[in-house]
C-alpha cells in the first residue's frame, strides 16, 4: 500500500513537471498566485523542489481568486479573452446571427459589432455590410463561425469608414 501511495505521488509529481516543460514559456516557474509569493525568496527557483513547493501551495484554491481579482502577482487584463470574444460568441450564436446578416439588423448583429470593438455610431454601416455581403460570407454550404469571423474582419478592414473607426 504504500509502496503504491509512493509511486502514485511521484508519478504526479514528474507529469506536473512535465506540463512546465513543454509549456514552452522561459519562466519554467507556476507563474503567479500565494505559492509564487510564499516562495519568491528562495534561491534557484527553476529547481525542481521550489516549484512543487509554489505549486502546491498555489493548490489551496487561492490561485482562482488571485487570478480573477488581479492580486499576488497574477493578472486579470483578459487579454486571451478579449481576441476570443467574436469567435465564441460567433459559435454559439451562428444560427442569429446568420438571420440577422441578412436582414441587415438585429440583437445579435449588434452584440457581434460591439464584441468587435465596432462603435455604436458604426453600427449602421456594420449592418449594411454585412447584408451586402451576406452570400460571400455565409457560401453555401459553409457553416464555420471561425470563417465567418475572418471573412467579416477582412471586410471591415477593407471598409474604409468601419477600419478607421476600429482603429480608434
Amino acid at each position: 500500500m504504500l509502496k503504491t501511495l509512493v509511486v502514485a505521488l511521484g508519478t504526479m509529481a514528474v507529469i506536473s513537471q512535465a506540463g512546465l516543460v513543454l509549456a514552452a514559456n522561459p519562466d519554467t516557474g507556476p507563474g503567479c498566485g500565494l505559492g509564487k509569493l510564499a516562495w519568491a525568496d528562495f534561491k534557484n527557483q527553476k529547481n525542481i523542489a521550489p516549484q512543487v513547493m509554489m505549486v502546491t501551495t498555489n493548490a489551496t484554491g487561492m490561485n482562482t481568486f488571485a487570478i480573477s481579482s488581479g492580486t499576488s502577482g497574477c493578472t486579470n487584463d483578459g487579454q486571451v479573452w478579449a481576441s476570443e470574444k467574436a469567435h465564441v460568441f460567433a459559435v454559439i450564436n451562428f444560427e442569429n446571427l446568420s438571420e440577422e446578416m441578412a436582414q441587415g439588423k438585429g440583437e445579435h448583429l449588434a452584440s457581434l459589432a460591439s464584441l468587435m470593438r465596432i462603435p455604436e455610431a458604426q453600427h449602421g454601416a456594420f449592418f449594411a455590410l454585412t447584408q451586402e455581403r451576406y452570400s460571400t460570407f455565409l457560401q453555401e454550404g459553409e457553416t464555420s463561425s471561425v470563417a465567418l469571423v475572418k471573412a467579416l474582419n477582412e471586410a471591415i478592414a477593407e471598409n474604409p469608414v468601419l477600419a478607421q473607426a476600429v482603429a480608434r
